[in-house]
């Protein structure tokens, strides 16, 4: 009973202090309500009533007025700001602001900030030597059919009659590839960028592989004048049957397009070419003969760079072994290879057939051992002399870090003025015969011991440009630069700094290596540029940009984009 008892008591106990510790908690809730945001900063009464700017494109260094309520309250206690250039204001009452756009300003917001909160306003056009080519017709560029793939543009080719022909991992291009025909990461343009079919005709383009075409060049001179090299990352061209996944990596296309068959006069019901070939069952008559590629060779491993020189293709990527179709031993169906190991390079006759005389060890039948690290970009010189970069320290067992030029049988050429090379690796090389200097760029704050902050200028030789003495890039780096036939460099990346001046991602320097006056007026890039292409026009050039390119100023231009620069 006493037991009990006091059980009843203690539970008593229990209750009415849960009672008041409900009661303590209902007065705290109900005092959390009367005001949750008490003790904040109140909003600032500063509003832009200017949507745009009068005149729309303004010099730097000029006047500009704008309309903007609500400054007066906060008279000498804010700032105003030009793409985060701080700009001189000359006059403000509570309706309007009169200020000086900085004479280093590039196109982008305007903007005042006072006691920690910010007020955005509209976009300031800044005039210059630069500008996106309203001309140029792309509208939706490179794309995947379905949202699903790869919508990068890798390279443009221009041809004689001013059309450019444009490759990479797309299956759309100007929302014109479908699920039954793909743009397959080909595509032809027009000289003003709009989606052309005249005289060509793709059809699915690249197949198999990640379906990329890296590299495209077009045969200026000898017995395939007129024709194409294209080579990248797949299995087929134009075909997705599986008897077809023929191809490795690399082929050669007529001039409309179709793939270069060897042609015979026996032919099928659709007038492809047949050569003969084995047959292990010749009830079935329809494989006595094949359609087979004129351009038998190929790789095992994707290509990121091809060059013609003379009757010879020069295929460079990341491979261990070229690849060669025996048809003395192939079927319709299955295909026997002659393969031979050659690490990263190897040069071809006119036939696809491997030249020997380049990379290649007669006695150990196989390459030399290349470079020690990856091969990420390359260019040749007029004597025919690739220049390699990428992340390799040794080429062929010689001390090469990040670049190397080889001779012409691909041996190190000790010539080449490179010395110590760059601390870190090299992303793209671009030489100009125009010139003749090269411009690298990527992650590396040294070349050959001189500092260089992502971006160097090089004699032909490989020797420094010593005039030229870059600032330092901070914010990211710098993935992509090309030098101008008038000597500017374009240099496009990740980075948001040049030295002490806001470069969002893309920038236009003299051969000094200091941003050039005039032709800095452009505002924000976000991407990466893959190649270039300068035409010149009256009083300047066009130059066309491919790559991942996903913002310049305030459009979109989707991975190709045109751009107006003057002299």
């Amino acid at each position: 009973m006493l037991t009990n008892i006091k059980y009843r008591i203690s539970l008593l106990v229990a209750m009415a202090v849960c009672l008041a510790s409900l009661m303590v908690a209902c007065k705290k809730s109900k005092g959390l309500t009367d005001d949750p945001y008490a003790g904040g900063k109140q909003v600032l009464g500063i509003t832009f009533i200017s949507k745009t700017t009068d005149p729309d494109i303004v010099t730097a260094g000029t006047t500009l007025n704008l309309q903007v309520n609500g400054l007066m309250k906060y008279k000498d206690n804010f700032k105003l700001y030009v793409n985060e250039i701080e700009a001189e204001v000359l006059n403000y009452t509570d309706s309007t602001i009169q200020f000086k756009v900085p004479l280093v300003a590039s196109t982008g917001s305007v903007w005042i900030t006072s006691q920690g909160q910010s007020f955005f306003g509209p976009i300031v056009k800044i005039g210059g030597k630069v500008s996106v080519d309203a001309a140029f017709k792309i509208v939706n560029g490179a794309s995947a059919v379905g949202g699903s793939g790869g919508t990068t543009v890798y390279d443009a080719e221009k041809l004689p009659t001013g059309l450019f022909w444009l490759g990479g991992s797309f299956s759309s291009f100007e929302q014109k590839g479908t699920t039954a025909l793909p743009n397959g990461g080909i595509v032809q343009v027009d000289a003003d960028g709009a989606y052309s079919t005249s005289g060509i005709n793709f059809g699915k383009g690249a197949v198999g592989g990640s379906r990329t075409i890296y590299s495209i060049n077009r045969i200026s001179t000898g017995s395939q004048n007129g024709k194409f090299i294209v080579a990248g990352s797949f299995t087929a061209y134009n075909s997705t049957r599986s008897n077809r996944q023929t191809l490795n990596n690399i082929t050669r296309l007529n001039a409309n397009g179709s793939l270069d068959t060897i042609k015979t006069a026996d032919k099928d019901a659709l007038g492809n070419s047949l050569v003969p070939i084995v047959n292990p069952k010749p009830e079935q008559t329809w494989k006595n003969g094949d359609t087979v590629a004129a351009f038998n060779a190929g790789v095992d491993g994707a290509v990121r760079k091809t060059f013609v020189f003379g009757e010879q293709i020069y295929i460079v990527g990341n491979f261990q072994n070229f690849k060669r179709i025996y048809y003395p031993n192939s079927t319709y169906d299955e295909k026997v290879y002659d393969i031979t190991r050659m690490r990263q390079m190897v040069r071809v006759n006119a036939d696809g057939s491997m030249d020997s005389t380049f990379h290649y060890n007669k006695t150990t039948r196989q390459s030399a051992i290349g470079g020690n690290g990856a091969i990420i970009d390359a260019t040749m010189q007029s004597d025919g002399k690739l220049i390699l970069v990428g992340s390799f320290s040794t080429f062929n067992g010689v001390a090469a870090n990040r670049i190397v030029r080889l001779n012409l049988d691909g041996s190190v050429d000790p010539t080449f003025s490179a010395g110590s090379g760059a601390d870190g690796d090299i992303y793209s090389i671009r030489y100009n015969a125009t010139t003749d200097k090269i411009v690298i760029s990527g992650n590396f704050s040294t070349y050959n011991g001189k500092a260089s902050s992502g971006v160097a200028l090089l004699n032909a030789n490989g020797s420094v440009v010593t005039t030229f003495n870059g600032s330092l890039i901070t914010g990211g780096i710098a993935t992509f630069a090309g030098q101008l036939n008038n000597g500017k460099i374009i240099v496009a990346g990740s980075f948001n700094r040049y030295g002490d001046y806001l470069r969002q991602g893309f920038m236009i320097l003299d051969t000094n290596g200091q941003l050039a006056v005039g032709y800095n007026n452009t505002g924000g890039f976000q991407g990466r540029v893959y190649d270039m292409i300068e035409t010149g026009v009256s009083n300047g050039s066009q130059v066309v940009l491919v790559g991942d390119i996903y913002r310049f100023n305030s459009i979109l231009p989707h991975n190709v984009l045109r751009l107006i620069i003057a002299n």
